[in-house]
């Protein structure tokens, strides 16, 4: 067996060799002999292929947890899901130059060629206890402009995330607001937010709460998003999430240290890294503009529904004719061990002149 140095295989395969210790450390790519005095790595030349592959996804952005899937497949199945992953990046990429031109019209002062067709939210909303839990520590809000799920944690958990929702209210009144704007204004509003929050801390801090929230100016929403709580898009049948997990155990699969089957079961899954109220300076929410159409349907919730159903269930249930009472009863079908709140809204047509 021909055997390479880390160094030489490095270049051979164009990934670098702390890139090929970190591959090794998550099992992706193991070295063909570790030197068991020196604990230097050598590689099989067979092992180009394999590392290359890798290099390749890398280069196309797909996370380590993919990768490790895409590896284990056989050829032609390894194919189909490099397809599938390039659809959805093709598919956000085009949501983010709608952003883009939105963002441009707006500063430059331009206007499309074509009119913006403003469109309307049509929306439904319940927040359930469960089966397991004393009281319900979450809030949810639902609005002609603002939708918003906050899931509430500690022993003052929900007055925490009803804190957190009342201090998003005021943004549901007054005139339409320009996109352009919107993204100052409800970083604002999280702000309070989060001093609202802090204000009802223990002497231990031990307070805290998600919060996702969705913003509407008539064409565009608004996201504002942090904790584990979720946001879906249902677009032309396909479901998409357009929120990332602020946990431990959501940054450990996307390092590859951890597969999302692993993840159900582990000892942390409920520890977040970000939360409204967190001692410490501010946690950093994720905000950005969310291009809508007529038809899209989005889905707030709480971690009560996503951690008992999983995403395939919620895309089939979440097309029904009544989706926020349907999801919430499947949860509670899968044992309710958690409070479970949803907020579903439809993009529409104006149904005024």
């Amino acid at each position: 067996m021909d055997l390479l140095t880390i160094g030489a295989f490095a270049r051979a395969c164009r990934l670098s060799p702390k890139a090929l210790r970190l591959y090794d450390e998550l099992e992706l790519l193991r070295p063909a002999r570790v030197d068991p005095d020196t604990g230097y790595r050598y590689y099989a030349t067979a092992q180009l292929r394999q590392a290359r592959l890798v290099a390749w996804l890398r280069r196309l952005g797909m996370p380590l947890a993919e990768i490790r899937t895409v590896c284990a497949l056989g050829a032609e199945d390894a194919a189909r899901e490099i397809r599938a992953y390039w659809a959805r990046v093709e598919a956000e990429t085009a949501v983010r130059r709608d952003l883009a031109s939105v963002l441009v019209d707006h500063l430059t002062g331009e206007s499309r060629k074509e009119p913006t067709i403003m469109l309307e939210l049509r929306y439904s909303a319940h927040s359930d206890r469960g089966l397991v839990r004393p009281a319900n520590q979450d809030a949810v809000y639902a609005g002609r402009r603002l939708l918003a799920v906050a899931d509430g944690c500690g022993p003052a958990g929900a007055h925490a995330s009803s804190a957190a929702v009342e201090a998003l209210r005021f943004l549901d009144e007054g005139e339409e607001l320009a996109a352009g704007s919107v993204l100052n204004l409800l970083e604002d509003a999280v702000r309070s937010a989060d001093e609202a929050v802090q204000d009802l801390a223990d002497g231990d801090g031990d307070v805290g709460t998600t919060l996702t929230a969705l913003l509407w100016t008539g064409s565009t929403l608004a996201l504002v998003h942090i904790g584990d709580s979720r946001a879906y898009l249902l677009r032309d049948g396909a479901l998409f999430r357009i929120t990332d997990d602020h946990s431990v155990v959501q940054s450990l699969i996307d390092e590859g240290r951890l597969t999302p089957e692993e993840a159900e079961s582990h000892p942390q899954r409920a520890m977040l890294l970000k939360a409204l109220g967190a001692p410490g300076p501010a946690a950093v929410p994720d905000v950005r503009l969310q291009e809508a159409r007529a038809g899209d349907r989005y889905l707030l919730c709480s971690d009560g529904l996503t951690r008992v159903v999983p995403d395939e269930r919620i895309g089939e249930l979440l097309a029904a004719e009544d989706p926020v009472r349907t999801l919430v009863e499947e949860a509670n079908a899968a044992g309710g061990p958690d409070n479970v709140s949803c907020v579903v809204a439809d993009v529409v047509l104006p149904t005024h002149p």
